[in-house]
């Protein structure tokens, strides 16, 4: 027997039998930690964020468990680039809108996420994303704009979604309805540099990105929270998934001079192609922070021909998925 399976528990998930690190977080806690033990940790800058956040007990696909999900020590990449609207349409559900820049100019993401410390244990996470205007009435497309590209309040429909472990995996794609799978993963930041690379089937590259970290500002913990919405169907309904980011130092930079994304072959790099990206026009990383995944809920979403109808009548400018 590896040392690798030792190390290993196997849990249920939905009656799904997944490995997880043995004595990790979820392992030990099941989702419902000891914050004081957390904020132990050297790698944890504080928990205050958490304790105004009470989980709750929910029904899920994959079981009952508690709400939200906490990441403890974050760390996020996003590359954002200009796509003609007609290319994001033809990836969207009718449904759904792509938020624009300019009348046929919608924002498109390459997305990185290392979770230290996190309830389900470490892992590493990427995405190809679409902002998209948020399944509701009675707002300005504008502030929708302004309000994606500061990362306080995003709507998006994510194409790919890879990750490094297995309950990841599971959870993300039965529990969250979100296109994931496991694949090879890496994903490092710091104050200086920013790497990552997602492995294809063969080993390969699918997606790679190396950059010069953004300079980095610090925020006392809850002065910045951001809230990200995505949108998935979960057995043909459509929900949504609020996640709430705590900044703790991040940096932004719309010169991406520095900024080498390496399209390969995969999964991610065929979707990433049929958005028919332009350019980038703006670089993000947050070296630190903390993070709150909700489960999704039912969502009203306008059906597609109404969708359609409101998006011919727009005439100015305005502010899921293959799963496995």
């Amino acid at each position: 027997m590896s040392s690798t399976q030792q190390d290993t528990v196997k849990v249920d998930l939905g009656g799904r039998a997944v490995t997880v690190p043995k004595g990790g977080l979820y392992d030990r806690y099941r989702m419902a930690p000891d914050l004081d033990a957390i904020a132990r940790d050297p790698r944890v800058s504080g928990v205050d964020f958490f304790r105004r956040l009470p989980k709750t007990k929910v029904d899920s696909p994959i079981g009952a468990t508690l709400t939200p999900n906490f990441y403890y020590a974050v760390s996020t990449a996003r590359l954002t680039m200009l796509a003609p609207s007609r290319a994001i349409r033809g990836r969207l559900p009718g449904e759904l809108a792509p938020l624009e820049v300019a009348p046929g100019l919608g924002l498109v993401s390459v997305m990185f996420f290392r979770y230290e410390v996190c309830d389900i244990d470490f892992y590493t996470e990427a995405a190809v994303g679409i902002a998209v205007k948020p399944a509701r009435h009675g707002r300005l497309g504008f502030v929708d704009l302004v309000a994606a590209l500061k990362n306080e309040h995003l709507a998006s429909y994510v194409l790919s979604l890879p990750v490094s472990t297995e309950i990841a995996q599971v959870r993300g794609h039965d529990g969250y309805g979100f296109p994931k799978w496991v694949t090879g993963l890496d994903v490092d930041i710091d104050a200086h540099r920013t790497t990552a690379r997602v492995a294809n089937d063969a080993g390969g590259v699918d997606l790679a990105l190396t950059a010069s970290t953004p300079r980095q500002r610090a925020h006392p913990s809850g002065e910045r929270v951001g809230s990200l919405t995505s949108y998935t169907t979960i057995d043909g309904a459509w929900h949504s998934t609020l996640s709430q980011t705590n900044v703790l130092s991040a940096g932004t930079t719309r010169s991406t001079r520095g900024v080498a994304l390496q399209v390969g072959e995969g999964r991610m790099a065929d979707d990433l192609r049929s958005l028919r990206p332009k350019r980038a026009i703006q670089f993000d990383v947050m070296t630190e922070g903390q993070l709150a995944l909700h489960m999704p809920v039912p969502t009203s979403v306008p059906s597609a021909s109404s969708a359609l109808s409101a998006s011919s009548a727009l005439s100015a400018p305005s502010a899921q998925s293959r799963n496995k």
